[in-house]
């Protein structure tokens, strides 16, 4: 069951999938333009072993972004996928994004629809940003897939993910949209390589890959996902996207 669901929330259909979004009411917004977020959250059953730590994680993220200058112009949606995909909750101003509701959502287990995620997160970027464009808001926005592993768990291929993106920026929604690819807890070389060739073939902007998932390392996660939100937000009517930020580069 999401969190956060309210009468401010209305659910959206994606055609040619059984997957949807949900998302907040255009009448119950209150800026004039949005960044739009998607985190894409593997939950399959390799990251049980740090599944608090990374759902910790995810709170300080939203945290840092809760204390952003452009806190009210962003808007988050965060989808946990396994063997299938959950909508942990739609897109939702961060300022509405209560931190404890977070605790416990996460429930590892299952196998890993990586492509089926990377392509609904996009898509529902893309169908929201137009209802927004349409009714006047500029709109950027950013999509996160975090992942530990490889796709396994239907038949779509990396090109579907490579085709959406191609989508959102012809559907000329959004003024701009970064795609960035995080391996988490990478240790094995079949696996690196493998998400290497899903960032060529999936057309991602990034690809950041942690070694491992210890707690400095994912509070390090934390860090990269909360500025690379905040970058892009702050490019928002410069007419491009925001430059990608190197995780290195970060001091804690």
């Amino acid at each position: 069951m999401p969190i956060f669901n309210d009468d401010t929330m209305e659910q959206k259909n994606l055609g040619g999938s059984h997957y949807g979004f949900s998302a907040k009411r255009l009448n119950d917004l209150g800026a004039s333009e949005y960044t739009l977020v998607v985190i894409a959250c593997d939950v399959s059953g390799s990251v049980t072993h740090y599944r608090s730590d990374l759902e910790k994680c995810v709170k300080e993220i939203v945290s840092a972004c809760q204390h952003s200058d452009r806190a009210d112009n962003l808007m988050l949606r965060l989808v946990a996928f396994n063997s299938r995909l959950d909508e942990v909750h739609g897109f939702r101003p961060l300022t509405e994004c209560d931190l404890d509701k977070y605790t416990g959502t996460l429930q590892t287990g299952g196998m890993t629809a990586l492509f089926d995620a990377a392509k609904n997160g996009i898509d529902s970027i893309t169908q929201y940003g137009r209802d927004l464009t349409q009714n006047d808001y500029d709109v950027n926005a950013v999509c996160f897939v975090l992942t530990d592993g490889d796709h396994n768990a239907s038949p779509l291929t990396a090109s579907v993910v490579a085709k959406a993106k191609a989508d959102a920026i012809k559907s000329e929604s959004l003024e701009s949209l970064l795609t960035i690819l995080v391996g988490v807890n990478i240790t094995e070389p079949m696996v690196a390589n493998f998400l290497a060739d899903f960032e060529t073939k999936g057309e991602f902007d990034q690809y950041v890959e942690l070694d491992n998932a210890s707690k400095a390392t994912l509070a390090k996660l934390a860090a990269f996902v909360s500025q690379s939100i905040s970058s892009q937000s702050q490019a928002l009517g410069t007419g491009g996207a925001s430059q990608t930020i190197d995780p290195n580069s970060l001091s804690l």
